[in-house]
């Protein structure tokens, strides 16, 4: 019965011209009930019946245009708010006052007529009062009647500034959330013991939790606003740690004047309690750059590629050219370019950055004025049993795009690069500070020839959370499978930023950049693999989740080297780019050894390949790797030749 009685409820609602007749009726009412008060049965002479209706009737006929002006009865009664009252206090006071004024026109051609001020402002209150108290009778029954599902989980909202005001709103009014909301959570000290809604605010302290148990809340819904405050602080690790499931939402200016559910109340990721600080970025600079141009992404598919694409596309660039070989995300891509930007003129070419022909092709069709290079094999235990191909990819395919960058006169030149080019222990590390050799050395080379047309940067950061095959992902579907979780050591650490974040900063080095610079980018504090993993297990609310350690893998580094050390750095206006000091190499004697890698790499001999690469970047030692024997053969060359020198000399 009473879940008929509660769709029939939802299903329904009563028509504007109902409730304009509903508050008709309470300005009858309000008047006759003013005018008993005042007179009594007995004292309502013929005299003052006549001056009552001819009162009533003004009030009605006034009330009625201030209504319609107004529109108060154009709401749905059982979800009125706020601002729905503000509007009838408006109304009636227009309306009394419009009809003050007719009645006071009245008297003076009638001087017999009776107006009294006490009934009339009395009247008003009772008005005012009863149309007030109308729609929130109306709201509390139909709430009571359609409330929360007995089902409903308890919540706390944390938050009690307009965010968290506006998120206790939403979820009371709409059943779509099974959440009953049972108190709220402050930092201000002020606030603490206070109510809001109704409901008791309390302070963010350990005696929080014993509170939560006894309310039996397990679930904490944290406001927008608060989440900005709170997240480099211990505050959501300690919900974490407590069992306390932990929910978000997009901002409110997000919400387009509702909040659903299924779209946008989710779970806090663990991106969410990474210690990372909040990036600014010149946007209105990147802007006036793009706007307009002719821009080519390589890898367009890719994590990083696809952001860049998504980035560039709100600065309205003539423009943009996506270059991957991957068909299926390329092809997902375009979908998504269709949908959010329809109008954006866009080339999507399915194609190999190694080959020279095809990439030419697209140059001379194209003519590309920005050219973010994102294309490139990354997994290092993948390029360490597949060196050619590294170096194929990778170093070939950067060669090709920076000499045609030069020839069709592009304007910039963005290489993405990786942290793991530092002193590289792996293949793909230094298959990728190869790539900034060269394209640092070829700017230099323009430079001091005078040819210089094209202005080529590059960018140096580390691991982007999220990014396909990166380690949240993996944990992600281990802890779905119920594990085991598997962290190759247990002292490994990394930096993590996420995709936006390091899209942004590749977007306003580009824009800073001269030419011939290696950006690198500060990536916050780094975060143990273990803690990660622990972190994400607790979050996912399982208890029986097993780690395993697998050990490292080839080429993998324990630390990572740290970028932003002040003795190797040049500090920029931006706090979170510098630029680094490494050593400048000669143009021609670094084509040659690279077109001979090139070269060498076809013979798909991989020990014969990673030597000739350490001979181009010697620093270059491998770690947990087969190549290690090349880094022996050369130490005992080495001495070799040191032993000669040395026989000569004597």
């Amino acid at each position: 019965m009473n879940k008929s009685l509660e769709d029939y409820l939802s299903n329904r609602v009563l028509s504007r011209m109902s409730i304009l007749i509903i508050d008709i009726l309470i300005i009858l009412f309000s008047t006759l009930t003013m005018y008993f008060l005042r007179f009594g049965f007995e004292g309502l002479t013929a005299q003052v019946k006549a001056d009552g209706i001819t009162t009533t009737a003004v009030l009605v006929f006034f009330n009625i245009i201030s209504f319609l002006i107004f529109k108060t009865f154009s709401g749905v009664l059982r979800f009125s708010a706020f601002s729905d009252l503000i509007r009838i206090i408006y109304a009636l006071t227009l309306g009394y006052l419009l009809s003050y004024g007719c009645l006071l026109v009245i008297k003076e051609y009638n001087p017999s007529f009776t107006i009294s001020n006490t009934i009339h402002f009395a009247t008003y209150v009772l008005n005012v009062l009863l149309m007030i108290f109308s729609r929130i009778v109306v709201k509390e029954v139909y709430e009571s009647i359609t409330g929360k599902p007995q089902k409903a989980t308890n919540v706390f909202i944390y938050g009690t500034k307009q965010a968290g005001i506006s998120l206790a709103k939403a979820i009371r009014g709409n059943r779509e959330f099974k959440y009953k909301v049972l108190g709220f959570i402050t930092d201000e000290e002020n606030m603490v013991g206070k109510n809001l809604l109704g409901l008791t605010i309390y302070a963010n302290n350990e005696n929080l939790f014993r509170v939560l148990e006894a309310k039996d809340v397990k679930t904490v819904i944290v406001s927008p606003h608060k989440m900005d405050q709170i997240r480099n602080s211990p505050t959501l690790d300690n919900f974490v740690d407590h069992n306390i499931s932990l929910l978000t939402t997009s901002p409110i200016n997000e919400w387009n004047g509702t909040l659903t559910g299924k779209e946008q109340l989710k779970d806090i990721q663990i991106e969410d309690l990474l210690p990372r600080n909040p990036i600014n970025i010149n946007m209105m600079e990147i802007a006036s750059l793009i706007e307009g141009k002719r821009v080519m992404v390589t890898g367009a598919a890719g994590s990083i590629g696809s952001e860049i694409v998504r980035q560039v596309a709100t600065f309205n660039p003539y423009n943009i050219i996506l270059i991957d070989q991957a068909e299926t995300p390329l092809h997902d891509m375009r979908l998504e370019l269709q949908k959010k930007w329809m109008d954006l003129n866009t080339h999507i070419i399915v194609a190999d950055v190694s080959n020279a022909t095809r990439m030419e092709r697209i140059f001379e069709m194209t003519h590309p004025q920005y050219i973010f290079h994102a294309a490139a094999y990354k997994h290092v235990p993948m390029m360490e049993d597949n060196v050619s191909e590294s170096v194929q990819t990778n170093i070939l395919g950067t060669k090709i795009l920076a000499d045609l960058a030069v020839k069709y006169g592009a304007q910039k030149f963005v290489m993405v690069s990786t942290d793991k080019a530092v002193n590289p222990s792996n293949v793909m590390g230094c298959s990728k500070r190869i790539c900034e050799i060269y394209v640092q050395s070829l700017s230099r080379h323009l430079e001091k020839t005078g040819q210089k047309s094209t202005q080529f940067i590059t960018t140096r950061f580390g691991n982007v959370l999220g990014s396909n095959g990166s380690v949240i992902p993996l944990f992600r579907e281990q802890i779905k499978k119920g594990g085991p979780l598997t962290v190759t050591h247990p002292e490994i650490i990394r930096y993590f930023m996420t995709i936006p974040e390091a899209c942004q900063l590749v977007l306003e080095a580009g824009s800073m950049g001269k030419g011939g610079e290696i950006y690198l980018f500060d990536m916050g504090k780094p975060v143990k693999i273990l803690d990660l993993a622990k972190r994400m297990i607790r979050l996912s609310g399982s208890n029986n989740i097993k780690i395993e350690f697998t050990g490292l893998r080839h080429g993998e580094k324990l630390y990572e080297e740290l970028l932003n050390a002040s003795e190797n750095t040049i500090k920029t206006h931006h706090e979170k780019i510098m630029i680094a000091q490494v050593r400048e190499y000669e143009y021609e004697k670094v084509k040659d050894q690279i077109d001979e890698l090139i070269k060498i790499s076809y013979q798909y001999d991989d020990m014969l390949t990673v030597r000739k690469m350490k001979e181009i970047v010697p620093e270059f030692r491998s770690i947990n790797s087969p190549y290690e024997a090349v880094d022996r053969m050369l130490e005992n060359a080495e001495e070799r030749e040191s032993v000669k020198q040395d026989t000569f000399s004597i």
